[in-house]
């Protein structure tokens, strides 16, 4: 397949205010932490996200030849009033009909409760995983393409049970997403017959992590589960246990992984292991086949694609760019019946529904939507081999 030029619609994404829109013209928040403790994986998130709207645009398909164009907002990922400052800036003077996001759990939370909600917008996150998202109050506008953590937990204790051991520390960052994650893997772990022998906060952002990593160390445990970012402070618990001998080996869930983590800890990092949203799906390949300027495989690009497909796709099912139309059909162009779609194939997709057809979107991530509008869950499982990240499985 024809890979698509990214370049014009990156560049014209690069800022909040690139000039006057056509009438003709929808513009859509790609609202992700470039600054913060995963900028490293938002290179790739945000890419991907504006992989699909360049499709989309240059098709001609969407609502009889509307174009679409990105307009980039920082959540920082972890400040909260930073974050609702810039959707609020999407909505009310960028004047965007949908959001590509939020990243991290906190964040996007406040965002959705103080400004979304409010005003009546649809956001998709790629990558906000407290299962608290999955009560929260959202009149049926917050959907995301990646798994809640209650998932992961279950997923996180089996990996770590496959390979034999049964008692761990466990630390993670002190804000929703760390806390969500670490209450749910506990609660997993201790149900299949292991033992978390302390569950301990860690704040990012600090210089020093030894006495946190001092206390860990106290408490024992065959290997140290670090439910934290991987340009923060997640990076710097493990580079201060391996410094003091504390431990040799760490279980990386999905806001651990990325390259830029053994790419800063070296070789000291091999052997330890993890897990992130993922598949092998047929459309995981297609995206990185069709993938141009970046890594379609980093974590959570995939679930970004999807993300901004899903948003155009229930646009053109309902006919309408109002989010207050097309959020009750999102559900149904994500799920069966209908047929399948594949990046690559959205101008398929949109003629399909332009003449009144059926689709099932199954995007890079082998989208389901369940329950209020999440993934059902798919992970890809990781191990640190020579210095790098390598897949080993997926589940």
């Amino acid at each position: 397949m024809k890979k698509l030029v990214l370049s014009s619609a990156i560049a014209v994404g690069l800022s909040t205010a690139a000039g006057s829109a056509m009438a003709d013209e929808i513009k859509l928040g790609v609202f992700l932490g470039f600054t913060g403790p995963i900028e490293s994986l938002v290179v790739n998130m945000s890419a991907g996200a504006e992989h699909a709207i360049a499709e989309v645009s240059e098709s001609g398909k969407l609502l009889d030849g509307t174009t679409v164009m990105p307009v980039r907002a920082d959540t920082t990922c972890v400040d909260a009033a930073a974050a609702t400052a810039a959707i609020e800036r999407l909505i009310t003077s960028d004047k965007v009909a949908g959001v590509i996001g939020g990243d991290c759990s906190g964040v996007t939370t406040a965002a959705l409760t103080n400004v979304a909600l409010p005003n009546g917008m649809v956001m998709v996150s790629p990558s906000a995983t407290s299962p608290a998202l999955s009560t929260v109050e959202d009149n049926g506008l917050f959907f995301r393409t990646a798994p809640s953590d209650a998932r992961q937990g279950v997923v996180m204790t089996d990996v770590i049970m496959d390979k034999g051991y049964k008692e761990v520390a466990l630390t993670y960052t002190n804000n929703d997403y760390g806390k969500g994650l670490a209450d749910a893997f506990q609660t997993a772990f201790e149900a299949a017959g292991g033992s978390v022998t302390i569950s301990a906060a860690h704040e990012d952002g600090k210089a020093d992590y030894s006495a946190e990593v001092g206390a860990l160390a106290s408490a024992g445990g065959e290997v140290l589960v670090v439910a934290g970012y991987l340009d923060q402070g997640g990076k710097g618990i493990i580079q201060s246990s391996l410094d003091t001998g504390a431990f040799e080996t760490f279980v990386l869930p999905d806001g651990m992984v990325g390259d830029a983590l053994p790419a800063a800890i070296g070789s000291d990092l091999n052997g330890s292991f993890g897990q992130v949203p993922g598949t092998d799906s047929p459309g995981a390949a297609q995206l990185a086949e069709l993938a141009e300027g970046y890594d379609a495989t980093s974590p959570f690009a995939a679930e970004s694609y999807d993300a901004a497909a899903l948003i155009m796709l229930a646009m053109q099912a309902a006919g309408s760019t109002d989010p207050s139309k097309y959020k009750d059909t999102l559900m149904s162009v994500a799920n069966a019946p209908g047929e399948e779609i594949l990046p690559g194939e959205l101008a398929k997709g949109l003629e399909i529904l332009a003449g009144g057809g059926e689709i099932n979107y199954v995007g890079a991530s082998n989208v389901e939507l369940i329950g209020a509008g999440e993934s059902a869950g798919n992970y890809r499982e990781i191990e640190i081999k020579d210095g790098a990240l390598s897949t080993v499985g997926y589940r």
